[in-house]
């Protein structure tokens, strides 16, 4: 067979990725001026480089106060040094911190003599990626790593913390047990059909299966709401000019953003802005009033602003609520995506009788506010929410990156084609082998070594 179910830890990443030689070395702190600024450098032996740089190797994680030494023993700068000797680093080899002066002339002078001492500029991702062919993080937590350096909300840190932290991580690996233990037993049943082995209980391997398709199922609804915490939601608001469009930007964002005059066509340009409602980050975008004109300019504007619609995964189509869904706003919903979120939004509430409400129209949800005084606009967070799939108590969701989510929806569907083939025990060990192998893709115990290269490839310099 392809692979046999104890085949298991990293057998993986070993065939498919040898641990490099070399050191590595660069500025791990932004560019720009600061207080304090970092030269990481990763690999083995770093005495080569530590000596003539600092006139010694630091005693393991202590700090030491020091001159950075350049070319005949000219400081540099001076700081701290901090050693981690391999395999108690972040990397899992020795790592040499230096922490100078954060200006970027100083930082650019001490990684250059790191170059010259046999160091090479590092790759981004790169010490990550050794962190992960050194068994120091799975793929799952290691790609957890840039989520929480990206995060935009207090949230989504956490999350992306947790997933750092290996609980995504455990929830798969516990999957993989099960999953491990089922296949022992088919194989078993497979492998030795001549010697004494009880045949497959059909019964216990249709309960031992139930259980993992809705253990994957799980997995995959909480990796689907916090995957929005990673992405944010695209949310356009788009409609005929001057129905209130800005307003209601500047009402969810709480300041000023968009000019708002009874002029119609003032908005030219998309009007971007990114809010957080409990800790989901939406991207909201205003958008020039959708309408025919003669304005190169505002025609401009207008174009751009299907453009966005393109690319939205809600759409907030402002209408009057006085006046209500007009011949106009039917042609604009006629254009639409036919996969587009759509949200109808009744404002200027405050003119007419309407209290603020939320009603459902088949597919489309209908809210009815007031941009200028804010009633209504907490029902419409709330509407946000529910079409991004965010519950309260959310909290307990995976940082999930798409991959994930297509690693465990197929796991699902080997599953549930696995059920189909239980009287067919080669089809059905087949099955479970592939879900086996999805499952293991995504903390990185089957993964290919140009999906790790374009990975850690979206990673900053230095981390």
């Amino acid at each position: 067979m392809a692979d046999q179910p104890h085949d298991r830890g990293r057998q993986g990443r070993c065939e498919a990725l040898n641990a490099p030689a070399d050191i590595i070395a660069a500025i791990a702190t932004p560019p720009g001026r600061g207080g304090i600024g970092v030269v990481r450098i990763s690999g083995k032996n770093l005495r080569s480089v530590a000596e003539p740089l600092l006139g010694r190797l630091p005693a393991p994680r202590r700090a030491v106060r020091t001159a950075f030494l350049g070319r005949g023993g000219k400081p540099i700068d001076e700081g701290i040094a901090l050693y981690f000797a391999a395999p108690a680093s972040y990397t899992g080899e020795d790592v040499l911190e230096l922490q100078g002066h954060g200006g970027p002339v100083v930082l650019q002078m001490l990684l250059r003599r790191c170059v010259e001492l046999g160091a090479r500029l590092a790759e981004p991702g790169e010490f990550t990626r050794r962190a992960f062919i050194n068994d120091r993080l799975d793929l799952a937590q290691a790609e957890a790593v840039a989520d929480l350096i990206e995060a935009a909300t207090e949230t989504a840190a956490r999350c992306a913390l947790r997933s750092l932290r290996g609980e995504f991580s455990a929830v798969i690996e516990a999957l993989v047990q099960q999953l491990l233990e089922l296949r022992l037993l088919v194989e078993a049943t497979l492998d030795f059909p001549e010697e004494e082995i009880d045949a497959l209980d059909r019964e216990n391997a249709r309960t031992r299966l139930a259980q993992l398709r809705a253990g994957v199922d799980e997995a995959l609804e909480r990796g689907r709401r916090g995957s929005v915490l990673r992405t944010g939601l695209q949310v356009v608001l788009a409609g005929q000019p001057n129905v209130g469009k800005s307003s209601l930007l500047n009402r969810l964002a709480g300041e000023e953003l968009a000019i708002v005059t009874e002029i119609p066509g003032t908005t030219r340009d998309a009007v971007r802005q990114t809010i957080q409602v409990e800790g989901v980050p939406m991207n909201i975008i205003d958008t020039a009033g959708l309408r025919e004109t003669a304005d190169k300019v505002e025609a401009l504007g207008i174009s751009r602003a299907w453009e966005a619609i393109s690319k939205a995964d809600v759409l907030l189509l402002v209408v009057e609520a006085s006046i209500g869904i007009t011949a106009g706003d039917r042609e604009i919903m006629a254009r639409l995506p036919r996969s587009l979120a759509r949200v109808i939004v009744f404002n200027k509430i405050d003119l007419g009788a309407d209290e603020p409400h939320v009603e459902l129209e088949g597919a489309e949800t209908h809210v009815f506010l007031s941009a200028r005084t804010g009633s209504g606009v907490e029902e419409l967070r709330r509407t946000l929410l529910a079409l991004a799939g965010w519950q309260p108590g959310g909290e307990d969701s995976f940082m999930a990156r798409e991959r994930h989510l297509q690693a465990l929806a197929k796991a699902g569907e080997c599953l549930a084609r696995a059920e189909t083939q239980m009287r067919a025990i080669e089809l059905f060990a087949e099955e479970l082998r592939l879900a086996h192998r999805e499952l293991g893709a995504i903390t990185g115990e089957f993964t290919a070594d140009d999906l790790l290269g374009e990975i850690f490839s979206r990673f900053c310099v230095g981390k």
